[in-house]
């Protein structure tokens, strides 16, 4: 049975699999692991149900998909690593790919820590001199400073609605048409897909079975339609080279040459990896140069912001009037 949960944050995954992979490197069994395990908040809670779950006689990674500590593309990256003998492998791949993902997320965050407090001081400072002067009282000043927060809350609820319905819909392809970060979103998906692929047919999962499982880390609608099209031609035949060249949403030639190689030489998962290693180490490059121009532009509109607020609140119109 899926979970209805929604998935851990990728630090709390980070650190599960980290801890996994200790555990089982050091030899312990499922069972014995579990009673190690610890994570904080949420992470808490739905290790307690899947323990309930496996007392209950579930599988390991049914247990935890049902009580949402794993997702359903890692439950069955775990299940066909515990089939195929031990999973360290496995928990060592997801906990580094987790751990990824939280460091982008992590560095974004901490250089704007910054520009949002001088931006809050900004809002603090700039209706002070009419408080002092008394043309505002108060409730004025609490408005003023309250108003601008409660306008760049309300963009953000809306930015975050309409990013997770662009991405699920796929219908107007508004992301992959936004200028900069489109190019970086296709490849992303494309990235997510090939990699949760790799890492499916190493783990001994059948191309079948792994082509639908891969599907579920694609977030756009229209690239998981498309992509979705390969496995009736692999089932009747075709090679996975031929299948995404006709889907290869970001015309990289590089990607047709490693599968072609992969598959060649019998080593399909370690090629498909490389390219992934390759892809990125690209889509980082961007996300890292974001992290540097996202403050500087945060810092400018604080500038313009300040500015703006002394000039209307007549901080400097007294000063040029007796001139």
């Amino acid at each position: 049975m899926a979970s209805a949960h929604r998935p851990l944050s990728f630090r709390a995954r980070a650190e599960l699999y980290s801890q996994l992979y200790k555990l089982e490197a050091a030899g312990l069994p499922f069972d014995r692991a579990m009673a190690l395990l610890s994570l904080s908040g949420e992470g808490h809670t739905r290790l307690q149900d899947m323990r309930r779950f496996l007392a209950n006689g579930l599988s390991p990674a049914a247990a935890g998909e049902r009580a949402g500590v794993f997702t359903k593309l890692d439950a069955r990256l775990i299940q066909a690593a515990l089939n195929a003998g031990s999973p360290a492998n496995t928990y060592e791949r997801l906990a580094d790919f987790y751990t990824d993902r939280a460091m982008q997320i992590a560095t974004m965050k901490a250089r704007l820590m910054l520009p949002g407090v001088i931006f809050l001081m900004s809002l603090l400072l700039a209706p002070l001199p009419a408080l002092a002067g008394g043309s505002i009282g108060l409730i004025g000043f609490i408005w003023r400073v309250v108003k601008p927060l409660m306008l760049l809350a309300c963009v953000f609820y809306l930015a975050r609605w309409w990013y997770g319905t662009a991405s699920a819909g796929g219908r107007s392809g508004a992301l992959r048409r936004l200028p900069l970060y489109g190019p970086i979103f296709i490849r992303q998906n494309l990235r997510d897909f090939l990699g949760s692929l790799a890492m499916l047919l190493e783990a001994g999962v059948s191309m079948l079975d792994a082509l639908p499982a891969a599907l579920d880390t694609v977030e756009d609608g229209k690239i998981r339609r498309d992509l979705a099209r390969i496995r009736p031609q692999v089932e009747k035949g075709a090679s996975l080279a031929d299948c995404l060249r006709r889907v290869n949403w970001t015309g990289d030639a590089r990607l047709i040459e490693f599968v072609e190689s992969g598959e060649a030489a019998g080593k399909l998962p370690e090629m498909l990896e490389r390219y992934v290693a390759l892809e990125t180490e690209a889509i980082n490059s961007f996300y890292q140069q974001l992290a540097a121009w996202v403050p500087r532009a945060v810092y400018a509109l604080v500038v313009l912001s300040v500015a703006y607020s002394l000039l209307a609140g007549g901080a400097v119109t007294p000063r040029l009037q007796d001139v």
